[in-house]
């Protein structure tokens, strides 16, 4: 029922985005989700997309684990849609009936904005993917270093973020096993009736924050009897170095934003007859 969540689990292979270090991974993510905000365009944004696709294709994960990502949060991008399709303004009307008015300016921004969702959630889906939680908390931790100045446990957080991500497959995995007991004493879960659905959903999540506790507090038994400490200073098993990979995915970030901008600055040449349809203001 939740194998369609695949955030936090990771795909092991050898790739060249599994290569690289895990700071310069969450660098070009940030770069990637300012420029699909920034590109204002169906030009720029069909970079976007070009970049993500490449960029899936160098992770050698299954395209089908990328599109599941998107299937958990279908329904909000739909309804996303939908709301900006009868509250978007604009100038050319298409459709007006009583109080509703639908113009071709909010039937643009509502599928442009569905494909920068759309871009958004598969970009963090090949993050998770190719980065194991370990090493996706170190780059956080090494990239958050500075805030360490002003006294901010960026340790702390990095630990948490680490659990968080860690638990998230158990968790799918516990939810996966109650439903199906619960499926076993005659519990239905495809109804479509909401009322009954909740009804059902209730039984799930009682023994499941109960799992919850009982894990989190085995996890700090384990961890005090190893004398672990927050408080101290600690060296790493594994200490995080750039490569010529990480040039190359820099190089390949600097090119995403510098056609991004281009594009935008510049898209009006390509098809002007078309592009006042493209564009989004």
């Amino acid at each position: 029922m939740l194998n369609d969540v695949t955030f936090g689990q990771y795909y092991p292979t050898q790739s060249f985005v599994h290569r690289l270090d895990p700071r310069v991974k969450l660098l070009f993510l940030i770069a990637y989700i300012v420029m699909i905000f920034v590109a204002d365009s169906f030009y720029s944004l069909a970079l976007c997309g070009i970049i993500l696709l490449v960029s899936i294709i160098a992770a050698r994960v299954p395209f089908s684990s990328v599109l599941r990502s998107v299937k958990g949060v279908i329904f909000i991008l739909l309804f996303t849609s939908i709301l900006n399709i009868f509250f978007h303004g604009g100038e050319r009307l298409l459709v007006e009936w009583w109080i509703i008015r639908i113009y071709l300016e909010g039937v643009i921004f509502a599928v442009f904005l569905t494909f920068r969702l759309f871009f958004l959630v598969m970009a963090s889906a090949v993050l998770t993917l190719t980065t194991t939680p370990v090493n996706l908390c170190d780059g956080l931790e090494s990239l958050l270093f500075p805030l360490t100045l002003i006294k901010v446990p960026v340790h702390v957080l990095a630990l948490i973020m680490s659990i968080a991500l860690r638990f998230i497959p158990t968790l799918i995995d516990e939810t996966n096993r109650i439903i199906s007991a619960q499926k076993a004493r005659g519990a239905d879960f495809e109804t479509r009736n909401v009322f009954k659905k909740v009804k059902a959903i209730i039984p799930v999540l009682i023994p499941l924050l109960l799992s919850a506790f009982r894990r989190a507090e085995e996890l700090g038994d384990a961890m005090d009897a190893r004398c672990y400490s927050c408080g101290k200073k600690r060296t790493k098993y594994k200490k995080l170095t750039f490569t010529w990979r990480d040039g190359i995915a820099a190089l390949f970030g600097g090119v995403l934003i510098a056609g991004v901008i281009l594009l935008n600055i510049y898209g009006y040449n390509i098809c002007p007859e078309i592009y006042p349809y493209l564009v989004i203001r």
